[in-house]
């Protein structure tokens, strides 16, 4: 199945990184163990990663990092 979009931004309360992937009504969110100060690479790579492991493919322009 294909990711409609993926959002990337910080969680404050885990103090952790959230992926939020949206496919159609459903919307699933996992957390990232990247650093808080991660670069934009690392943190759309572990977008991709995480949207695999789920199952689903996005393609890169639907990958969206919130600061």
């Amino acid at each position: 199945m294909r990711a409609d979009a993926v959002e990337v931004s910080w969680g404050a309360e885990k103090k952790k990184w959230v992926v939020r992937i949206k496919a159609g009504e459903e919307v699933i969110r996992r957390s990232c163990d990247a650093p808080r100060d991660a670069d934009e690479q690392r943190l759309r790579s572990a977008a991709a990663e995480t949207v695999r492991d789920e199952g689903y493919e996005a393609d890169p322009a639907v990958i969206t990092i919130v600061r």
